[in-house]
């Protein structure tokens, strides 16, 4: 039943096109907004967690999770090239292997999106305040952190997922111009970090390497759980796909972005990760029995409770230049982090409400979520209403575990995705592909297997959590969305 009611391909596009988004952003707009939320809250955020998971091997699990998610983009590119309109996985799915697996897609990509934009917002509120403290203007602890973080309400969390749902009401044009600003801030960070920390670098902070294997049983520690992890670091670039109803010329310049953005990320990363390792060392912390202690928990706390170790640090990049002796261009990063991290929840909200925006538009979520606002020309009902989660989620709950969540939902639509391209391979050959995957029947199963890899050294609870929230899905979709279908009920709106 989930494979049935495969919606054609052209219809997706005519569907489109009778209700569609105003095509204003073109292929260096599109990049930056794909590296505005690749550069963030990985290697701003999660460097010091995969140091604890990885020690000075977490080179290699950046490596690792950016080969996989290269695999993955050249299966979005060809995809997003065929079927430009908006709704990432989720659409592609909808034409290849039907209604039902396509609601489950959609309903993971509300792992990736909404979850991740609600984690930056918590990592956003860290570097802020810690600035706001050491300017001493610091808000009252319970303002700083949610109820599981030992507070009550983590203000500006919440306010900057308000900010920023403002600012996606408004309009996308004006998002992308603000963005692409921002992005540009944490460019001009990172580079920064690199000259000071590159010439310090020495060999015997690389030594164990591996200090944690390359694995474990149960995932989340080892060279794997970093790389599990540290997907969450690159996630951006599928966001570019989500916004191919309103891109000039999709067929050339999604597959442009989608490449040009995951390649520039990843060389910073690589430079970053190296430059931080080799300078001030990322060994893990030990338990009483010399292994690694799980980040996030108690122990680890206790464990850390000041230490100066890189791999227990809440602003690692800042921290290492901190050690290095740097205190004004430390204090530089952290703003800049503060200021720029906005663009990571800005992109990772507005691809959460194109999807909601799709699957509106095709019956399977209430039709009045699709409003178009007459001024902004933007879907500001399902903006508001994503944006509202995402502040209260940021606002109560830590980050934690909400990384590895968020990668099992992404996870998940990039198998979808790499599976969709083989099948139409098949299926429809001589369809138009402005862009084609290079050797499909290699990459898009490596893609398969790189995934799936991945998927299984994510924290238990991770896995959990998502077939837990896929029932849930499933349950929302038979009481709903399979008898309201427009493509079912031939409904769907002139």
């Amino acid at each position: 039943m989930l494979f049935k009611r495969v919606k054609p391909l052209d219809q997706i596009i005519a569907t489109a096109e009778k209700k569609s988004l105003v095509r204003q952003l073109g292929p260096f707009q599109l990049t930056m907004l794909g590296i505005g939320a690749i550069i963030g809250t990985g290697i701003f955020v999660l460097t010091a967690e995969a140091g604890q998971k990885a020690g000075p091997g977490m080179m290699i699990a950046f490596v690792i999770a950016a080969v996989v998610c290269a695999f993955a983009a050249l299966a979005y590119a060809e995809l997003a090239s065929m079927v430009p309109v908006a709704g990432s996985a989720y659409t592609y799915t909808y034409g290849v292997l039907g209604e039902g697996t396509a609601w489950i897609v959609g309903w993971a990509l509300v792992l990736e999106y909404t979850i991740a934009a609600s984690t930056v917002c918590v990592g956003w509120s860290g570097y802020v305040n810690g600035l706001l403290s050491h300017a001493g203007f610091g808000l009252p602890h319970f303002l700083q952190a949610g109820p599981m973080d030992g507070g009550s309400f983590n203000l500006l969390a919440c306010l900057i997922g308000l900010a920023v749902t403002g600012l996606l009401v408004i309009g996308t044009s004006k998002s992308a111009k603000v963005n692409t600003a921002l992005v540009l801030i944490k460019i001009a960070a990172l580079t920064a970090f690199i000259f000071i920390a590159l010439p310090a670098v020495k060999d015997q902070n690389f030594t164990p390497f591996v200090p944690n294997g390359w694995g474990s049983p149960m995932g989340g520690i080892g060279v794997l759980g970093a790389a599990a992890s540290i997907v969450f670091a690159y996630i951006g670039f599928d966001a570019i796909s989500t916004a191919a109803e309103e891109t000039k010329n999709p067929n050339r310049n999604i597959p442009i972005a989608l490449i040009a953005s995951l390649s520039v990320c990843t060389i910073y990363y690589l430079l970053v990760s190296y430059a931080a390792v080799g300078s001030v060392g990322a060994q893990p912390m030990l338990d009483a029995n010399g292994l690694a202690l799980e980040p996030g928990t108690p122990a680890f706390a206790a464990a850390c409770n000041g230490s100066q170790a890189l791999v227990c640090s809440k602003e690692a990049l800042s921290h290492v230049v901190r050690l290095l002796n740097h205190n004004t261009v430390a204090a530089g990063i952290a703003f800049a982090a503060g200021i720029a991290l906005p663009s990571v929840i800005l992109t990772m909200t507005y691809g959460q409400t194109r999807i909601f925006f799709t699957m509106s538009r095709d019956g399977l979520l209430p039709t009045s979520l699709a409003k178009i606002h007459p001024r902004f020309h933007t879907p500001h009902v399902i903006t508001l209403i994503t944006g509202t989660f995402v502040s209260l989620f940021g606002a109560l709950f830590p980050v934690g575990i909400l990384a590895d969540i968020t990668n099992s939902g992404t996870l998940f639509a990039f198998i979808m995705v790499a599976i969709g391209v083989l099948i139409l391979r098949r299926t429809q050959p001589d369809r138009p592909r402005p862009f084609r995957t290079p050797m499909p029947w290699v990459i898009c199963p490596l893609a398969v297997i790189g995934c799936l890899l991945l998927f299984l050294n994510l924290s238990k609870e991770a896995k959990v959590t998502f077939f837990v929230w896929a029932v849930i899905g499933l349950v929302v979709y038979y009481l709903y969305g399979y008898r309201k279908s427009h493509l079912a009920n031939g409904t769907e709106p002139a």
